[in-house]
């Protein structure tokens, strides 16, 4: 399976894609929930971190804690259980 990192970025530059099309979900520990972004809310990727747009705000979500990702219903990626 293709490590997340490479994925965001192959959406992102690779053409044949449409990002908008695309939803994350990520943990939240403090919540303990999953919650979904947009690939639009995306700014960048530093290192392990995908740095997002949350109430005006960047944030920074650690890529270990992204779960799956969706184009509309259809699951495209998922992290492997350990």
């Amino acid at each position: 399976m293709i490590p997340i990192k490479d994925l965001l970025n192959k959406l992102k530059w690779d053409k044949r894609y449409k990002p908008d099309e695309y939803t994350i979900y990520y943990h939240d520990r403090f919540r303990d929930e999953m919650i979904p972004v947009d690939y639009s809310s995306i700014k960048g990727l530093e290192g392990s971190f995908m740095i997002i747009e949350r109430d005006g705000d960047e944030v920074s979500i650690p890529l270990h804690r992204v779960n799956k990702v969706m184009k509309g219903r259809m699951l495209v990626w998922r992290r492997k259980k350990n």
